[in-house]
């Protein structure tokens, strides 16, 4: 069979093959919509439900998932005689949507719920034994885990011997062995049944919301209503849509439908924090579902990795202005502090990466790195190698704490719950696409062979099907505010369902610069005498950076990119943000 390349690219500038995502550019075949709709596997008869996603439309009986139902029949109890409930969740964004879900959920039944979120450097992930204990002390009868559990084989130990109920919700895999807690919901159980395991891509927020909806379901029957209202659950999509967009869970099903449905909910600025957190992004427009990624969930995100754990969820279960005000200034601080720390970690990673070669598993360990920021520069590495990658930091006793990122078509959490099977790892666990770790120093390099080992394979045939997939061409004149908001449409769009990618030309490069930090800026010309603003970001020092700098205004070039709308002016515009360059 002949191999089709979309413009006839074999070998881009960055060593890729081009190829239409559907067998023809978008707009060919149909409606706009509907052709990226059908590249992105939507069949033909379900295209009027993917085209307006709604929790009615994909919404499943929560009664499907193993331990639901005892789940909400425990929490119903407990809010009918109005125990004291802890939730406890992990220091991310996933933990602290899924977190402040809960309290705001309960606090709506008229039950004000506590909160743990244990700290990053001191307790490290997942609920302790030392801390259940405690909170049992303390009077909490019935204490919720939120992303994290799945594997607290110990913890939970302490927590029954204590006479702790613990109701585990998690989407992190499980090995066939479970903890002792009283129910444990995750799509991501062995013994899941078989339509449950189909929403394993569910962040930890998507299936608090599901316990949410199971919970409002069993005080229902129990007549719990009949003289108060019942809470608004929908009202809570926001904290669902910034949770599962920050966790780079799969955008497709369900979780369409939850991020489609949350921005409208953000949109409407109902939380206060929210709100807060938005006006300290300097978001003043709708958010998109990219803003959930680079600009609310990495501020989220800094309280646990430089800051206070907990500050996240306090942002987001706040009832007072003020407060709200100040915690998403000071978590916008922590952010910038965030930053400076990651680039220091990232060179020093990428200078070690460089003395490898042949690994399928890109993997870098060094002292004093600060353990917060180590899963981002996982994921840059990750971008930069195109392979699945993890970065440990240790410390003074030779403990090292790691986190990676892995790329579409290969299960890092797997293979991390593998090696801790194998007694190369302390703990261990996670989902496809990342994971976390503790590890001796002296068993690094059997731990980086064993990944090798296991994923190489997989990393080769990943890698081999990378190929650039573009969705439609254009001119110049062609890419307009009005054609990104047609592809908008089609969203929202992240990991599994991704965002549309044009190639746009042929152009020549009128001039280029170098703006900010290693970003290139150009003016491109194209045939139909129009021209256009694009954006190759961290790119100055790179080939195509270079490429863009020092063409001459003879060279044709198609570009391949994102169209983005730039609002920094009296009006907007589209321009395109860079990701290959190809001879035209």
């Amino acid at each position: 069979m002949t191999v089709r390349f979309a413009l006839d690219v074999d070998h881009s500038l960055t060593g890729r093959p081009w190829r239409w995502r559907g067998p023809e550019p978008a707009g060919s075949c149909g409606p706009l919509i509907d052709d990226l709709l059908r590249a992105r596997g939507c069949p033909h008869e379900a295209l009027d439900r993917e085209r307006t996603p709604t929790i009615r439309g994909f919404m499943p009986d929560p009664s499907v998932f193993q331990d639901m139902d005892r789940a909400a029949e425990r929490l119903a109890a407990a809010v009918v005689a109005g125990e004291a409930i802890t939730i406890f969740g992990d220091y991310d964004v996933d933990g602290a949507t899924s977190a402040a879900l809960l309290v705001r959920l309960l606090r709506d039944l008229g039950l004000e719920a506590g909160v743990y979120i244990p700290d990053r450097l001191m307790e490290g992930y997942g609920p302790s034994g030392e801390a259940l204990v405690a909170l049992a002390r303390q009077g909490s009868s019935l204490v919720v885990t939120v992303d994290c559990g799945a594997q607290a084989f110990t913890a939970l130990e302490a927590a029954r011997e204590a006479g702790l109920d613990v109701i585990v919700v998690d989407h992190h895999k499980c090995a066939a062995a479970l903890p002792p807690a009283l129910a444990l919901v995750n799509p991501n159980r062995l013994d899941e049944s078989d339509e449950g395991a189909t929403y394993g891509h569910l962040a930890a927020v998507g299936v608090a919301f599901l316990l949410g909806a199971a919970l409002i379901r069993t005080l229902r029957a129990r007549g719990w209503f009949a003289s108060r209202p019942e809470p608004r659950l929908l009202d809570l999509l926001d904290l669902v849509a910034l949770g599962t967009v920050a966790d780079v869970a799969q955008i497709r099903g369900l979780n369409r439908a939850f991020v489609a449905q949350g921005l409208k909910a953000m949109a409407r600025r109902g939380n206060i924090g929210l709100n807060a957190l938005l006006a300290a992004s300097r978001l003043e427009r709708a958010p998109l579902a990219s803003d959930l990624g680079f600009a609310l969930g990495p501020r989220i995100n800094a309280g646990g990795r430089v800051g206070k754990s907990d500050l996240g969820v306090r942002l987001l279960t706040t009832r007072d202005m003020g407060e709200a005000a100040t915690l998403a200034a000071e978590l916008d601080r922590l952010n910038a502090e965030r930053r400076a720390i990651e680039a220091g970690v990232q060179e020093e990673a990428e200078r070690l990466l460089a003395e490898q070669s042949g690994r399928a598993v890109a993997l870098v360990a060094q002292s004093g790195w600060h353990p917060g920021v180590i899963g981002i520069v996982a994921g840059r590495l990750k971008e930069k190698t195109g392979l699945p990658a993890v970065v440990i930091a240790l410390d003074e006793s030779g403990i090292g704490k790691g986190s990676g990122r892995s790329i579409t078509g290969v299960d890092l959490g797997a293979a991390v719950l593998a090696a801790k099977d194998h007694g190369l790892l302390v703990a261990g666990g996670g989902h496809a696409m990342a994971a976390g770790l503790t590890i001796e120093r002296d068993r690094l390099d059997a731990f980086g062979a064993f990944l090798d080992e296991r994923l190489r394979d997989d990393v080769s045939r990943a890698s081999g099907a990378q190929a650039l997939l573009l969705d439609l061409l254009v001119a110049p004149a062609g890419l307009t505010p009005a054609l990104v908001s047609q592809m908008e449409e089609a969203g929202p769009f992240g990991n599994g369902w991704p965002a549309p990618r044009i190639a746009l030309g042929p152009v020549r490069v009128v001039k280029a610069d170098v703006v900010g930090t290693d970003h290139v800026r150009a003016i491109v010309s194209g045939e139909d005498g129009r021209s256009l603003k694009v954006m190759a970001f961290r790119q100055a020092e790179t080939p195509l950076g270079q490429t863009l700098l020092g063409a001459d205004r003879t060279r044709r070039f198609w570009l391949a990119g994102r169209a983005k709308i730039d609002d920094w002016g009296a009006r907007p515009a589209a321009e395109l943000h860079v990701e290959d360059i190809a001879a035209a």
